[in-house]
């Protein structure tokens, strides 16, 4: 058993000069990072944090931006023994209001004593403090001590248990805000055993990265695994990437790339952002895994990605999928990387409203769906009913889970923790079923609508709505409405197109009504067709249901009003 201290120290002394991250900036040379730069950037801020008084055990948020102080600020919590939690940076796609609001409610639950941001940045987090807040340090970047070679002896981090509590991980909402994860230095160790095995981890991997670090996926996968690991890891910022998502594909030539981790709408955002003229010279027959995760998986979406990129050496096996959360570290569950993951076509009607997974039958609709792979070696996964009872293979139920890697608790939520975890077993709030060993997740349970007393999962008809003309994967969004007179909710479709036109837009309205009518059990009537950009996203990328039903019903509204 070890801490993470521990590790870093064990790889310090196995070579000091060994590059550990490869940071990128836009417009900037690459800056390499050895481990012994780690260490030394690293241990000005764990002095710091002893100089302010921060103790062991002591909760810090981090409000930064990608970059090196963010890398430091968060290994010197470590050597320290503080518990750092890294929270998104204020941008122009957040309202400040709703930042100010969600930072104070972490603060009032996670109750931290540090919070580390930039001078510049200090007075927008002392006005999101209240009274007697529990914060009593906000230390900016421009006071630290200086840098030097670490002095191991008096790093109090070294005196953790691998039983304590190392991190808090923060569930992806609006701005990344939601339960505050804990989980122990041994329990992410067993993560990274169990998960490296099942990728085939070995030193002549490169990890290349582009994921935000208050997200599970860009923390786990995308910076702690390579990092502890031993292996190289090309770091670059999210923001970037939006803006030049080809910069993802000339890393991986650059450095030889061979794993990477993409939410689903990432693959269709390459396909159809990536011009050819920023691919010239690119060769990505190095990667040897591009791994779906954090949202439903998407056979159309592989398709895409595959069709766009194969041109340049890109193999098809390479397309893999996992289904991961917080709550387990990361991964519970990792395809096979030697061959493309299971793909079951499925009767469309039986899976929306009967909720099982069967072969279609006398020409009826169908639909494809991806599998996410088998249960890591130390996770076990049931799929059961609403009274918790195991459903048969193929039939679609709430997926729990057993590990020993699960979260300690949601930190200082005893009444979030006891609901989550029921006898051992995680309760996941997600839908899916198992076939043949393999976990195929469909959505989230608290996104149900019910429409005369039948589940409609809002998934299932935003797959409905990419398969009309005009309609990208990942630009729209299903959610429910409840209607006073009818006694029931009705659903309410808004989809994203290129065109400015009104004429074009109704058309696409009319098409999605048509297909989703035809198509699922619902007799749709709402259906708003919006410009690009409408759409919020949660911080990790993906549809933020409630956020888009508040939106809709202030612009209704207001429409109502004027």
């Amino acid at each position: 058993m070890t801490t993470f201290p521990e590790r870093l120290k064990s790889l310090y002394e196995r070579g000091p000069q060994r590059v550990a991250v490869h940071l990128q900036h836009a417009s900037r040379e690459d800056l390499p990072i050895s481990f012994h730069q780690l260490m030394r950037g690293s241990s000005a801020y764990a002095r710091t944090y002893a100089r302010e008084g921060l103790q062991p055990g002591d909760v810090v948020v981090l409000i930064l931006q990608h970059g090196e102080d963010l890398i430091y600020a968060f290994w010197g919590a470590i050597l320290h023994g503080a518990i750092p939690s890294i929270m998104p940076f204020l941008t122009e796609k957040l309202s400040p209001e709703r930042y100010r609001a969600d930072l104070s409610a972490l603060v009032s639950v996670t109750r931290p004593v540090g919070v580390v941001t930039y001078p510049e940045f200090e007075a927008e987090v002392h006005s999101a403090l209240q009274a007697g807040s529990s914060v009593r340090k906000v230390i900016a970047t421009d006071r630290l001590e200086p840098q030097a070679d670490p002095d191991f002896g008096s790093l109090l981090g070294f005196q953790r248990e691998p039983t304590d509590i190392v991190l808090l991980q923060h569930s992806s909402g609006t701005t990344g805000l939601q339960k505050g994860v804990a989980l122990a230095h041994q329990a992410v160790f067993n993560q990274l055993d169990a998960y490296g095995a099942a990728l085939g981890l070995n030193d002549e991997d490169v990890i290349v990265s582009w994921l935000p670090l208050y997200h599970d996926m860009g923390l786990i996968a995308g910076f702690l695994m390579p990092i502890l690991s031993g292996i190289p890891l090309v770091l670059s910022s999210p923001f970037d990437w939006v803006r030049a998502p080809y910069k993802l594909m000339q890393s991986v030539a650059k450095y030889k790339g061979t794993l990477s981790w993409l939410p689903n709408f990432a693959y269709n955002f390459c396909a159809q952002k990536i011009r050819e003229r920023n691919l010239e010279g690119v060769d990505l027959s190095t990667w040897r895994g591009i791994i779906n995760c954090s949202e439903p998986v998407r056979w159309e979406s592989h398709q895409a990605f595959y069709e766009k990129f194969k041109a340049y050496g890109l193999r098809y096996e390479a397309l893999q999928a996992s289904y991961a959360m917080a709550e387990n570290v990361f991964g519970v569950t990792q395809s096979d990387l030697t061959k493309p993951p299971a793909v079951e076509e499925l009767d469309r009607e039986a899976f929306m409203v009967e909720r099982v997974a069967k072969a279609p039958f006398d020409g009826r609709p169908a639909m494809k769906m991806m599998s996410s792979g088998r249960p890591l070696p130390n996770t076990r996964v049931r799929v059961v009913n609403e009274k918790g009872v195991d459903l048969p293979e193929r039939v679609i139920g709430e997926v729990v889970l057993q590990s020993d890697c699960m979260l300690t608790e949601y930190y200082n939520r005893p009444d979030a923790t006891e609901k989550a975890l029921v006898g051992g077993w995680y309760f996941t709030g997600d839908y899916g079923y198992l076939s043949q060993g393999e976990v195929f997740v469909s959505g989230r349970k608290k996104d149900m609508i019910i429409v005369g007393g039948k589940n409609v999962y809002p998934q299932d008809l935003e797959s409905l709505t990419y398969e009309v003309p005009g309609v990208h994967a990942g630009r729209s969004v299903a959610f429910g409405m409840f209607d006073e007179e009818q006694g029931t909710e009705e659903v309410v479709i808004i989809a994203e197109v290129d065109s400015e036109d009104e004429a074009e837009r109704q058309k696409v309205a009319d098409a999605i009504r048509l297909h989703v009518t035809k198509n699922s059990a619902i007799a749709l009537r709402h259906v708003k067709v919006v410009g690009p950009k409408w759409i919020v996203k949660t911080s990790s990328g993906k549809t933020a249901r409630s956020a888009n039903k508040e939106k809709f019903l202030k612009e209704l509204g207001e429409q109502q009003g004027a």
